[in-house]
């Protein structure tokens, strides 16, 4: 799936994604390929995400995610 990471200034990531967990504000998820469409808020915390088995995780402030056929765009205030 295509996954692009965006703060109000650049583009953090862009590429693809096996998997991705998400620090919801309702709790923790994970989006597969192929995942049914969801809009969510979230907390201030780390995002994990999977390609070919690599794994990459930052931390991020608060923002939101969409996912809609079988793209990840998530808006998130800032990373460190």
């Amino acid at each position: 799936m295509q996954l692009d990471i965006l703060t109000p200034e650049k583009k953090i990531y862009s590429g693809e994604a096996d998997s991705v967990s998400l620090p919801g504000t309702e709790g923790r998820f994970q989006v597969l390929n192929h995942h049914a469409p969801i809009i969510s808020s979230l907390n201030e915390g780390w995002i994990k995400f999977v390609n070919k088995k690599e794994e990459t995780k930052m931390n991020i402030r608060s923002g939101f995610v969409e996912v809609l056929r079988n793209k990840v765009t998530v808006l998130v205030e800032g990373v460190e």
